[in-house]
């Protein structure tokens, strides 16, 4: 059984593990079980694309998971690899970095959670380099997707470039906040 450490990982991981027809568009029901000592999250659901019914179960951490968009503690996830965070990381700001070049200062909050979300993605992939190491080793690339990333760009892997990654992602966040803050602000 899967173990995630978040709903957050939860749904990232449906995300990423389209129905065979090739959708990822499915209506998720959740439910809560109690299975011995875990708890499960079940999600069910039918593919609005070809009908097929789609059914993800995870073990839930025993950690109390932090808040969204955070994808868990310290430790790296064990169904999500540093390949498939990485996809997400850089397609999202990316996405985001050209939105933002669009949007009028005054309606940039409206894209922080996006930014914020590729931020996560980022601090997850910092989680799989072991301490003492510059790098994300080979061998934590465990699904095709992020092992392709890998082979073709391994040098994005790198301490020093994620954390390069995230600084510009977190002063991102800086800006929005400073030139756009949430209507709801004080």
């Amino acid at each position: 059984m899967l173990t995630a450490r978040s709903s957050s990982e939860a749904h990232l991981y449906m995300d990423l593990h389209p129905c065979t027809c090739g959708s990822g568009d499915f209506e998720r029901r959740h439910r809560l079980e109690q299975h011995g000592n875990d708890l499960v999250a079940v999600y069910e659901g039918v593919c609005r694309q070809c009908g097929e019914n789609r059914r993800f179960v995870f073990r839930m951490a025993e950690e109390i998971p932090p808040p969204p968009p955070a994808f868990g503690g310290p430790e790296p996830s064990q169904i999500i690899d540093p390949g498939e965070f990485a996809e997400v990381a850089f397609r999202i700001s990316e996405s985001a970095g050209v939105q933002l070049l669009n949007t009028p200062e005054s309606e940039q909050h409206k894209l922080r959670g996006a930014v914020a979300y590729s931020v996560a993605a980022f601090e997850e992939i910092l989680k799989f380099i072991p301490p003492g190491q510059d790098a994300v080793p080979a061998e934590a690339f465990t699904s095709e997707r992020g092992r392709a990333r890998y082979q073709r760009e391994p040098g994005k892997f790198a301490r020093r470039r994620l954390e390069m990654n995230v600084r510009l992602a977190r002063g991102v966040l800086d800006d929005i906040d400073e030139v756009s803050p949430p209507r709801d602000a004080p």
